[in-house]
């Protein structure tokens, strides 16, 4: 079924390099939902818009597998909303994030947020998360995790969340959720697909009752290097296959 959130005056009136963001971004809304990865309406996907301290969100009412380009709401990192087709605003929570980090962090240009039952399993274990899956080892030593401080409604926790993100592309924020980041959206939502399926496998594994086996550190320090690598063939391989399995089930993500 088609999207009924597109609003086509929009293209008209931003720029290519915007537009293909906002296409990119509704994608990313629209594989977590295809792979389970949401909270109704309550989680958030950012991107910044290119050339500009603007960056695109969801409006706040609209679930992930409704989001189109055309329906993201481009708000300043001030909070001043700028382009809003839909008029439902913005959820202040989640803007407090994001504008936190995309301030902070001027190579992030895409911040995904999630509450998904793994991630929020991991994020309320005292170890966090731990070297028993391939998945898991390439955040080794490149994540941070950020104490719960209750519905992220204060600005002043802003600095807290950008000093324990640290230069990590990755945070656990604990008893709450995950966060990743990314220099495109299609490498946030690579970050963010693999923390989570980290996340479950670990529960999974938890959930067996028997001793797990972790690996040590300088195995995890090999599999995070490798997977690290900027010349690998996936990150020019992956987007295009993952827009094409949206484009079967429904391409209205791109209007």
């Amino acid at each position: 079924m088609r999207s009924t959130m597109v609003f086509p005056e929009v293209q008209q009136h931003v720029s290519p390099a915007e537009w293909q963001q906002r296409v990119d971004l509704a994608a990313a809304y629209r594989l977590a939902s295809y792979y389970r990865m949401t909270d109704q309406i309550y989680t958030h996907f950012t991107a910044k818009v290119p050339g500009t301290e603007e960056f695109l969100i969801n409006p706040y009412g609209v679930l992930f597998d409704e989001v189109t380009a055309s329906c993201l709401v481009r708000v300043t990192l001030g909070g001043k909303v700028m382009l809003d087709p839909t008029g439902m605003g913005i959820n202040a929570a989640g803007y407090n994030i994001h504008s936190c980090v995309h301030e902070a962090r001027p190579d992030l240009t895409s911040v995904l947020h999630t509450h998904t039952a793994a991630g929020i399993a991991v994020s309320a274990q005292r170890r966090g998360l731990l070297n028993i899956s391939q998945h898991a080892m390439r955040f080794h030593n490149r994540i941070g995790y950020h104490d719960y401080e209750g519905i992220a409604l204060n600005p002043e926790e802003k600095v807290r969340l950008v000093r324990d993100l640290g230069t990590h592309y990755a945070m656990i924020l604990r008893n709450h959720g995950l966060l990743a980041g990314g220099r495109t959206v299609r490498e946030a939502f690579e970050m963010i697909y693999y923390l989570e399926r980290a996340c479950e496998a670990q529960v999974r594994a938890q959930a067996g009752g028997v001793e797990l086996i972790e690996c040590s550190d300088a195995i995890a320090d090999k599999v995070g290097a490798v997977l690290d690598a900027p010349n690998r063939s996936a990150r020019d391989t992956d987007w295009p296959a993952l827009l094409r399995l949206l484009d079967r089930m429904d391409p209205s993500f791109r209007e």
